[in-house]
């Protein structure tokens, strides 16, 4: 260990307000004098889809992000669960994530009933057409077919600070049934650099269902995926699927037994980044490195 500190390893779910929903993530407030790889050897450790690591400068953080496996250049639920954390500590306010994704501010706001709640905007998204190969490989580690796919959202690759692939189901129960090939999904994401595969279902015109593979992370499933609900709200902005400004709402993680909410702002203006709300909640107590 390059500092003699150890650091402080916080493990917050975010887009819940109960521990067992949302999306579990490691939060380390103070990450000064860790090297990636001891960042990645704690995110292994903890276990969790993401781990995130701060360095504070001021109301400004140096972020880096790990999965067990590998650095991440965004993602959403554990940029909550830090600013929640770092609010509990110091109160609530504007704060400003330097992440290798570029900048994403993030507000933190008490509410009544106790918790704190986070919003985060993030860089400018972008939409791609995804390729004609990319889509049948999809299908094919996924095992879905054509048809089962919403003609009124075409697949596509959505950008808001890391990449994912968005499919919409035609019906509840075709997002439902998951069950896909966890290694042809993984090879496929990993040579197009594709964190994770957002599946979803349209409840109706602003409520939606979402479920999304990591393999890449070394997790079947992600419980709520803030990084890619901002690539969705672009997703959707860009290819004129709702009329903007507009609010919706994601309903990710029921399907594997950890509810969670995320709020999707989407601006008007193709260059504006997607606001993404939600609350997180202590998980344990901290622990430190040993």
């Amino acid at each position: 260990m390059t500092n003699t500190k150890l650091p402080q390893i916080l493990r917050y779910t975010a887009f819940s307000a109960t521990p067992d929903g949302g999306n579990p993530a490691g939060v380390v407030l103070d990450a000064r004098g860790l090297t990636a790889e001891q960042m990645l050897a704690i995110a292994a450790d903890v276990g969790f889809s993401e781990t995130a690591f701060l360095v504070p400068r001021g109301d400004r953080f140096d972020v880096r992000y790990f999965s067990p496996r590998a650095e991440v250049s965004f993602c959403g639920h554990a940029t909550i669960a830090s600013a929640v954390a770092w609010a509990e500590r110091h109160g609530p306010g504007r704060l400003t994530f330097d992440t290798p994704a570029g900048e994403v501010g993030v507000v933190t706001r008490a509410v009544d009933d106790g918790t704190v709640r986070a919003t985060l905007t993030s860089v400018a998204p972008r939409t791609v057409e995804l390729a004609d190969d990319d889509r049948r490989d999809l299908l094919v580690a996924l095992r879905w077919s054509e048809s089962d796919l919403d003609p009124a959202l075409p697949p596509r690759v959505a950008w808001a600070g890391a990449w994912h692939p968005v499919l919409a189901a035609a019906t509840r129960d075709r997002l439902r049934a998951l069950d896909y090939d966890f290694d042809a999904l993984a090879a496929l994401m990993d040579a197009r650099g594709w964190t994770t595969t957002h599946l979803v279902w349209r409840e109706g015109p602003s409520t939606f269902h979402a479920r999304d593979p990591f393999p890449p992370g070394g997790v079947v499933e992600d419980p709520a995926t803030g990084a890619a609900a901002a690539a969705f709200g672009g997703y959707l902005r860009e290819g004129g699927h709702i009329e903007v400004p507009a609010t919706v709402t994601v309903l990710q993680g029921a399907d594997m037994g950890r509810p969670g909410v995320l709020e999707v702002g989407i601006p008007v203006g193709s260059s504006s980044g997607i606001e993404v709300t939600g609350t997180a909640v202590a998980l344990e107590p901290a622990s430190r490195l040993r």
